[in-house]
């Protein structure tokens, strides 16, 4: 089991945050292909609108953030808005709350992006929960990770359709830590998109530092088989075998 240890933490207090509940689950996650479920560390799975959880209590962030990108979703009438963020009470105390970030050099960095979640107004606001959010570089979220995200919308129009799995790295058994409620420093973020074409199944995952993340895209890319080593996760267990291997064991050339 990874450890969270920081130098110093102050004891987490209970506090209160206007909670809108989620919808019940929808079409977007019901057929979504998950994650294997994870062994040696805590893992409680959330479904919203538009993205599934697994949430790691430790860690007060997610183990991982799974979705599907359409088309449709790449774009859409609902703004972002200027301060959503939320703590989630389906988790268990201490949790992050929007304050631990303040005046800390590190951005609540989203792991399912705003932009992939215009097209609705409740799948916007959960968005925007906490258990989605990760401390983040800020040259990182606002380069790097955010042109993969765009490359992914890029992708989603071309083909109709991705599946998108993220999330943060702890690669040292002791981290750095923000706020009130000790929230761990991710050393590193994954993110793996596959296309699950029959015809044309690919995929292609990356590893980012999570610094200034200025070298090119591509000195990113992996396979997908080489971030399950890297994370310890499983992708896409219950795909059709040829299918599971086409999607990791190469980089697709989307």
């Amino acid at each position: 089991m990874l450890l969270f240890t920081a130098a110093s933490c102050r004891q987490a207090n209970t506090q209160t945050t206007t909670f809108i509940q989620h919808s019940d689950p929808q079409q977007w996650t019901r057929d979504l292909p998950l994650p294997a479920p994870i062994t040696g560390r805590p893992e409680q799975i959330l479904t919203r609108k538009a993205y599934v959880v697994s949430y790691n209590r430790d860690s007060r962030q997610p183990n991982w953030v799974a979705w599907r990108l359409t088309k449709d979703h790449t774009d859409g009438p609902v703004p972002r808005p200027a301060t959503a963020w939320h703590d989630d009470k389906e988790v268990p105390q201490p949790r992050a709350y929007w304050q631990d970030y303040r005046g800390t050099e590190w951005d609540r960095g989203h792991m399912c992006p705003a932009g992939d979640n215009k097209w609705d107004s409740v799948a916007m606001y959960e968005s925007f929960l906490m258990t989605n959010a990760c401390p983040q570089n800020k040259a990182l979220n606002s380069g790097t990770w955010n042109q993969i995200e765009m490359d992914c919308r890029k992708w989603a129009r071309r083909y109709g359709e991705v599946v998108i799995v993220c999330g943060p790295l702890f690669l040292n058994q002791e981290h750095d830590s923000i706020g009130q409620h000790c929230i761990p420093v991710p050393e590193a973020f994954f993110k793996v998109v596959a296309l699950l074409d029959p015809d044309n199944p690919k995929g292609i995952g990356y590893i980012v530092r999570n610094n200034e993340g200025r070298q090119k895209r591509d000195s990113y890319t992996n396979t997908i088989a080489e971030v399950e080593r890297i994370t310890g996760l499983t992708f896409f267990p219950d795909l059709p075998e040829p299918m599971r291997t086409a999607i990791k064991e190469s980089i697709g050339t989307f």
